[in-house]
């Protein structure tokens, strides 16, 4: 299938606390299974007829859970960002989306920058799929920005102006948007990409989330 009909799968990852919660496990248990969850996801998804997987990682708002979690899901994204030999090995590119280090307004600490730099330099020549992890990313504050650099520019406010001052113009609209954990909400991601999606719902927690829920999804879009 050639890459511009191969679909964009994205995913709201919920339900790591619940997950943990359900075996009487700390919620840094789940988020630990989520990312190991994710990487098994990846493994899955490279596949199937997906040219790119975006994933909801860290969210603007996330940043008043306790500092403890904070720092734990910290951690896991550089793990996360870290993983370079394995996506090496499976041809994928990593992306991130989110707000720019630059902006007054982020919080991505200076360790999980770095991790993100070097997974995105080290696998920028792979041509397989594209996962895209958003971090410090929140649908309406990528609008806002949109929308202030195109009336900093001078230009007239319209989509395709909007489109590409995006955080990541490159990233494609969404085929299908995955939900997990039973909530039935897409909480400020990628509203843009995502205006057109099927919306696939499902009570598996994330780490439960397999390649058969991955394949219902896919369904949607067929």
């Amino acid at each position: 299938m050639e890459e511009s009909q191969r679909l964009h799968v994205a995913c709201i990852m919920d339900g790591n606390g619940r997950w943990a919660a359900a075996r009487d496990l700390p919620r840094t248990e789940g988020h630990t299974e989520g990312e190991e969850n994710l990487a098994r996801i990846v493994r899955v998804a490279v596949t199937r007829d997906i040219g790119w997987l975006t994933v909801f990682g860290f969210s603007t708002e996330n940043w008043v859970r306790p500092r403890a979690e904070v720092r734990h899901i910290l951690g896991l994204h550089e793990k996360l960002f870290g993983r370079v030999k394995e996506l090496n090995e499976l041809n994928v590119r990593i992306q991130w989306i989110g707000r720019p280090f630059d902006s007054p307004s982020a919080r991505t600490p200076k360790y999980v920058q770095r991790a993100i730099r070097k997974a995105i330099n080290d696998t920028a020549s792979n041509t397989g799929m594209t996962l895209t992890v958003a971090f410090d990313y929140g649908g309406r504050a990528e609008l806002m920005s949109a929308v202030r650099q195109v009336r900093a520019q001078g230009q007239p406010v319209t989509p395709e102006t909007i489109e590409k001052h995006l955080y990541l113009p490159e990233l494609p609209p969404v085929d299908v948007m995955v939900r997990t954990s039973g909530e039935l909400r897409v909480s400020n991601f990628l509203l843009w990409q995502g205006a057109g999606a099927k919306i696939h719902f499902t009570d598996a927690s994330w780490p439960e989330f397999d390649g058969a829920d991955l394949d219902r999804a896919i369904a949607l879009a067929r």
